[in-house]
């Protein structure tokens, strides 16, 4: 029950950190030589990253199964920004470019700390998604009450015989009071 609000917090925080890292500069470059594109950001990082923090808004408001499979989802987007991390053409363009100057000439460059801060978001969300597989069924839910109407039609009068407040509750229920149906 203590544990909900930790490791919810934990996945928001974590996915929200990737996501924002993901959309800064992962590469900075000193030089007149025009910087590739791909290197500036991780668009990949930051759409895994938004797929978990959607996934943690949803954890919120479900119950049972579908928040263990929620969860699971944003420890999955959480796998996936950590093998962006180590597959970004950025960081693997600035090893080369460390190893031979051809690429750069006399340029200098070096990894901003985003893409750490992309990696440590992204295991602090799979970290809390562990943890929400695990403890879930133990956490607190939503009452029935929030709960989409049940089908069940009651008996509605004709318009004559309804109060006023009798026509606002069918206003409330999606239901035209001027008709008699349900």
């Amino acid at each position: 029950m203590r544990s909900f609000g930790p490791t919810v917090t934990a996945g928001l925080v974590g996915a929200a950190l990737a996501a924002w890292a993901g959309s800064n500069e992962w590469v900075k470059v000193t030089a007149p030589a025009q910087v590739p594109a791909d290197l500036n950001d991780s668009p990949a990082t930051t759409g895994l990253a938004l797929v978990a923090l959607a996934a943690w808004g949803v954890v919120l408001v479900t119950r049972g199964l579908v928040r263990r499979l929620v969860a699971g989802l944003a420890g999955l987007a959480g796998i996936g920004v950590i093998v962006s991390f180590f597959g970004h053409p950025g960081i693997d363009a600035l090893g080369r470019a460390i190893e031979s100057e051809v690429v750069w000439g006399e340029t200098e460059h070096t990894t901003t700390p985003w893409p750490y801060l992309a990696l440590l978001g992204s295991v602090l969300t799979v970290a809390a998604a562990v943890a929400a597989l695990r403890l879930a069924s133990s956490w607190p839910e939503m009452g029935r009450r929030y709960d989409a109407p049940a089908t069940a039609k009651a008996e509605q009068k004709p318009l004559e015989e309804q109060s006023t407040i009798d026509v606002w509750k069918s206003l409330d229920e999606g239901r035209d009071p001027t008709t008699g149906d349900q």
